[in-house]
């Protein structure tokens, strides 16, 4: 498994637009497919633990995360508690607007269960991470044009 998965998106608004719509994590599940819902228990800054739904298919589970990075307008991260893997959102001012990197860390690999879930229930690493970049990119050009139409 790779260490870390990445796409980017560059997006014709300001990194205040962009942030506005990549830390109202109410709104995760308009732009990733994987997402039915991300509930934070509190106000969102780092130390706040969500609640979240994830989907693959007709396949349905719970997650937990808590965020580890909230830089307003610059960047923002969450520790999935049940895998450790750390997702990411960074904002780069550019000359027409923002770069917007979404991440996907896993700095001391997948524990071997839940390697073993995904194998059996989820096609297997390659077939799953394929999945992930694929969602990260459909999540990165939906943020993109929200940002963009000013939704």
């Amino acid at each position: 498994m790779p260490n870390h998965l990445e796409a980017t998106v560059d997006i014709a608004a300001p990194p205040e637009r962009v942030w506005q719509i990549v830390s109202d994590l109410r709104r995760m599940p308009e732009f990733s497919p994987m997402t039915v819902r991300m509930i934070p228990l509190g106000t969102p800054k780092a130390g706040t633990w969500t609640v979240n739904w994830n989907k693959d298919g007709r396949k349905r589970w719970p997650t937990t995360s808590r965020i580890v990075r909230f830089e307003p307008n610059q960047a923002f991260a969450f520790r999935m508690i049940e895998n450790h893997t750390v997702w990411s959102y960074t904002l780069e001012p550019t000359a027409d607007g923002t770069r917007l990197v979404e991440r996907r860390d896993v700095s001391n690999g997948v524990a071997w269960v839940i390697r073993k879930v995904i194998d059996a229930a989820l096609g297997g690493e390659p077939a799953f991470e394929a999945n992930l970049v694929r969602g990260m990119n459909e999540t990165l050009a939906k943020i993109k044009a929200a940002a963009e139409s000013g939704a």
